[in-house]
Parts: structure tokens; sequence; C-alpha cells
């Protein structure tokens, strides 16, 4: 088997848009999608923050001979 990561950006609050756009675009089966948060600390207290997701893609394998169009 073979996978693929997708690193997503998600520093500029349109993060919504961004994954659908880059979940109609991935060819084979997403096995996970891992948010990378990070503690803050501000003046209403403690929170966290989404600096990107990883999107891990299983890529099809192929036969001898066989090939994927889009």
């Amino acid at each position: 088997m073979k996978y693929r990561v997708h690193r997503l950006d998600a520093k500029n609050g349109i993060l919504l848009e961004k994954l659908e756009k880059a979940l109609n675009e991935i060819d084979g089966e997403v096995i996970s999608i891992v948010p990378n948060v990070q503690p803050t600390f501000q003046l209403m207290g403690a929170t966290a923050k989404t600096n990107y997701l990883m999107i891990v893609e299983k890529i099809p394998e192929l036969g001898p001979g066989m090939h994927i169009t889009k």
C-alpha cells in the first residue's frame, strides 16, 4: 500500500472551503484527517488554535498496464 500526505494550512480563516476543495480533488481514499493544534493563552483564558490539517490518502495500487485517468 502507498500513502500520500497533504498539508492544508488553516491560518486565514476559510478552512471549510479549502478542506472541501482538497477532499474533492483527492483521487484515492481518505484514511485520516489530523489537525495540528497549538495551545494559546489569551485574556479570556486558555484556548487552542489549529495551524494546519494533515490529510492522509491511500493511493490505489494498480496492476501492470493500468493507469489512473481524470
